[in-house]
């Protein structure tokens, strides 16, 4: 078995309602050093057997990310 994770985020050039609103609260919660703050998603995908990259990838760009807005990265853990 393996254990595959695949974090999503808003490409750079997208803006980030959610990462500004947090932001904002931060320095207002006493955490002054914030400078900036992007919001983006985890997925951990538990896969019967070996881990196949290229399956994983075709999941990530299906399903779990909007590529048109977002990237992703994929890592195994073993």
């Amino acid at each position: 078995m393996a254990r595959v994770i695949v974090d999503v985020m808003l490409k750079p050039e997208i803006l980030d309602p959610q990462g500004q609103a947090i932001a904002r609260a931060l320095p207002r919660l006493g955490f002054s050093r914030v400078a900036d703050v992007r919001q983006g998603k985890r997925f951990e995908i538990e896969i019967d057997g070996p881990a196949d990259e290229a399956e994983i990838t075709k999941m990530a760009e299906t399903l779990l990310a909007n590529t048109v807005i977002e990237d992703f990265t994929i890592r195994l853990e073993q």
